[in-house]
């Protein structure tokens, strides 16, 4: 797909591709123009990105470069590391609209933190749920809940806006269960025991 390309660093699909050159066709000079996407924070557990067209002309230092389908795309150098194998692409609902980055990379939620969990497991489990886990998803309109631990094993439920949500099952997998288990070593598994039907007001609805 790519004309110049760092075959591992990120990826556009041509859905994607064509979406963007649309949308850039309405600009001034848009051959002049390329796509911007860098990270500009955390937002629950997730990175948050700023898309924008720019000159390329205006980008050539300390920037990141590839072409795809005559697109050239900008990633600032800070930005790089993070989103690394990442994907822009079209959301799986098209009723969604916009753009989506798929990014296996999650960022370290604890990095920073000053880690004070006592008691057994479950006391532990719970604080850092409400000290440090639960801080962050609210800005999602969601929450986790300890429903219990089995042996190495924790059982989370999601509620709020993270229950029916299409990305909650990968919060959970990539960015809370991480957490847990570095917090907490004892913890070797943590379950989804959430049933994603029953959620009325989901952040990101199912494709």
């Amino acid at each position: 797909m790519s004309e110049t390309v760092e075959a591992q660093l990120f990826d556009v699909t041509e859905a994607a591709i064509a979406k963007v050159l649309e949308i850039r066709s309405n600009e001034d000079d848009p051959e002049a123009l390329g796509l911007r996407i860098e990270i500009t924070g955390v937002g629950g557990a997730d990175y948050t990105y700023d898309l924008a067209f720019e000159e390329v002309a205006n980008c050539t230092e300390g920037h990141r470069h590839f072409t795809s389908e005559g697109l050239t795309v900008m990633i600032p150098e800070e930005s790089v590391e993070n989103l690394t194998g990442g994907t822009l692409d079209l959301p799986n609902n098209p009723m969604q609209g916009g753009l989506v980055i798929r990014n296996p990379n999650k960022p370290d939620l604890l990095e920073g933190a000053d880690l004070e969990l006592s008691g057994t497991i479950p006391e532990k489990l719970q604080q850092l749920l409400d000290q440090h886990i639960n801080p962050s998803l609210a800005s999602h309109g969601g929450f986790a809940n300890l429903l219990g631990v089995e042996g190495h094993a924790a059982y989370i439920t999601m509620g709020g806006g993270c229950q029916g949500c299409a990305m909650s099952a990968a919060t959970l997998r990539e960015g809370i269960t991480v957490m847990i288990t570095e917090a907490i070593p004892e913890i070797t598994e943590v379950v989804d025991a959430t049933d994603h039907e029953a959620g009325d007001n989901p952040y990101f609805a199912r494709a």
